[in-house]
């Protein structure tokens, strides 16, 4: 588990919503209104759910577009069942709350290094995103082209 929680309220514009998770570093956050979780909001979310569809970001609120009433896990749930219900409902992060209230998330990259901290999964969740190689940087499309487009 990774402890705390970073939230936006369900008014939140997607805007409001991408930046937070892009200066935590991170793929998601808890839709909550006031201490309730109401729903969870991923970067997929954001893209597939809105952009795709062509909404607007900076009107659209995180309520409309989020997963609502996620799933949730107990920080004594055995990973065991944190791993069931992922796997059960295709979910890469589960909140963890405790007497109603959220206190940390629970991801694969977790859940990787519980099991086997020497596996593949567990040093992909470790790595530092900030250190993306330049072969990385270079197969990257320019704005505007499409990845393996001639050029």
């Amino acid at each position: 588990m990774t402890p705390g929680v970073v939230a936006v309220r369900p008014d939140a514009s997607l805007v409001e919503a991408a930046r937070l998770m892009r200066s935590q570093d991170i793929g998601d956050v808890v839709v909550a209104d006031g201490q309730r979780v109401v729903g969870m909001l991923t970067d997929r979310d954001i893209t597939v759910r809105a952009v795709a569809d062509g909404v607007d970001p900076l009107t659209v609120s995180a309520r409309s577009v989020c997963t609502p009433d996620p799933l949730t896990v107990a920080p004594g749930d055995p990973v065991e069942q944190a791993v069931a219900l992922m796997r059960a409902h295709a979910v890469r992060r589960l909140p963890v709350v405790e007497d109603g209230l959220p206190v940390g998330m629970v991801s694969l990259g977790d859940l990787a290094e519980a099991g086997d901290s020497r596996s593949a999964l567990a040093d992909v969740s470790r790595a530092d995103p900030e250190a993306v190689g330049p072969a990385h940087r270079e197969a990257a499309p320019e704005p505007g082209r499409e990845a393996g487009a001639a050029g």
